[in-house]
């Protein structure tokens, strides 16, 4: 792929080439012993040598293991945010790569051993260029997205606390469902909210050859799922979408008992607060009605996950046009839609005007539409992208903090 690179950034793709080797090591170091959650100490460990030597104020997290890493500019500013998640997820690998995963069930499935690479390469290529910044950039590496809140745990932490004012927040994500090297992004809602539903039906249980002298909690807990099914298609707007899907359905024990309950278990997503409201009554309406009307009893619990994430309108276009003036118009998408999957990063862009832009890593010769995706244990991302990330997070604090 030839890169066409206007100016101002023009040398940023050269210097973040220069720094892809180092880059990747990092990367695959961390894709080989894999940590899961807010305790990532091997993790920490990683990042703190890849910054050893840098020009920043390093401080890590007090009830998780995550890494700050301030840089000064060489003039008075705002600071901005760039930040990289660093989590893994419980699952297997078995992509058969040299640097596969040695821990059991454990993978870098999502590809933040890849953010936390890029990052620490664009601490590196931002200090070398200090003197440029009027403000200054917050490295900020996060434990815990996949689930664990972790960013919200940094903010509780004092992330943002004694480094002047924060006026912008950036992060990308790495991704195979878009060509390797490309920035895709969009101005508002860029992915849903999160929320875990569970939903315990209670009835009576018996012996199963006489379920008139049981009450039984399948069926009416196989009628709710449907329910909900319907509830979504004719009462939830189709421009402002939700998606609730059962992932699970646990009852009885044997094959001639009748059990006293059926447990539901599943995700509910939306990208609109307004809707993500709307769904959670509905689903508590409609699974109590359904049981009440089998005499039986529906138990719901809704437990909040991560908020909708939203772009800047502003700011979005301004990533945009940054990304194509670093990158050209082809390497730079406008997405027209938001996806349903969900980003603790929501939690900085609720505090902080800012964006999250996908990086697109398919590996050549595989199509984005049914190349393995991200959670897969075969997802591949292509390492070279990984320089158009490193060039990317910088371009986007020297554009902010031009002065």
């Amino acid at each position: 792929m030839t890169d066409t690179a206007p100016s101002p950034f023009g040398p940023l793709l050269e210097e973040a080439r220069e720094l892809q080797s180092a880059a990747v090591q990092v990367r695959r170091d961390l894709h080989l012993r894999p940590e899961i959650g807010l305790q990532l100490p091997r993790t920490q460990e990683r990042i703190l040598a890849a910054l050893d030597g840098l020009a920043l104020q390093v401080r890590t997290g007090e009830q998780v293991s995550s890494v700050v890493a301030v840089l000064d500019g060489g003039r008075p500013g705002p600071t901005m945010v760039l930040r990289g998640d660093m989590d893994a997820l419980p699952m297997p690998e078995d992509t058969g790569l040299g640097y596969a995963s040695e821990v059991d069930n454990a993978m870098h499935a999502c590809g933040h051993d890849t953010h936390v690479a890029m990052l620490a390469g664009a601490a590196k290529l931002l200090s070398d260029r200090r003197d440029e910044l009027a403000g200054r950039v917050l490295f900020m590496f996060q434990p815990g997205e996949e689930g664990y809140h972790g960013a919200r745990s940094m903010l509780e932490e004092g992330m943002l606390d004694g480094v002047g004012e924060v006026t912008r927040a950036f992060a990308l994500h790495i991704t195979t469902a878009a060509p390797t090297g490309t920035v895709n992004l969009r101005g508002g809602t860029m992915m849903a909210s999160s929320d875990t539903m569970r939903i315990r039906v209670i009835g009576r249980g018996g012996h199963a050859s006489a379920p008139h002298n049981a009450l039984d909690p399948i069926p009416i807990a196989c009628e709710i799922v449907q329910a909900l099914q319907i509830m979504i298609t004719r009462q939830v707007d189709v421009f402002d979408p939700a998606v609730v899907t059962v992932a699970r359905i646990t009852a009885g024990t044997t094959s001639n008992v009748i059990p006293e309950h059926a447990d539901i278990l599943g995700t509910i997503r939306a990208v609109s607060e307004r809707t993500r409201s709307l769904v959670h009554d509905a689903i508590k309406r409609v699974a109590e009605g359904i049981a009440a009307a089998h005499s039986a009893e529906a138990r719901v619990e809704v437990e909040l996950g991560y908020p909708v994430t939203v772009n800047d309108m502003g700011y979005a276009g301004t990533v945009l046009d940054t990304a194509t003036q670093l990158l050209g118009e082809h390497r730079v998408n406008a997405m027209r839609s938001p996806i349903m999957g969900a980003e603790d990063f929501s939690y900085v862009l609720q505090r902080v005007p800012g964006a999250l832009a996908f990086l697109g890593a398919c590996p050549p010769g595989l199509d984005p539409r049914t190349a393995a995706p991200n959670h897969s244990n075969r997802v591949v991302f292509d390492e070279a992208a990984m320089s158009t990330g490193i060039a990317t997070y910088a371009a986007m604090a020297l554009q902010h903090l031009a002065g």
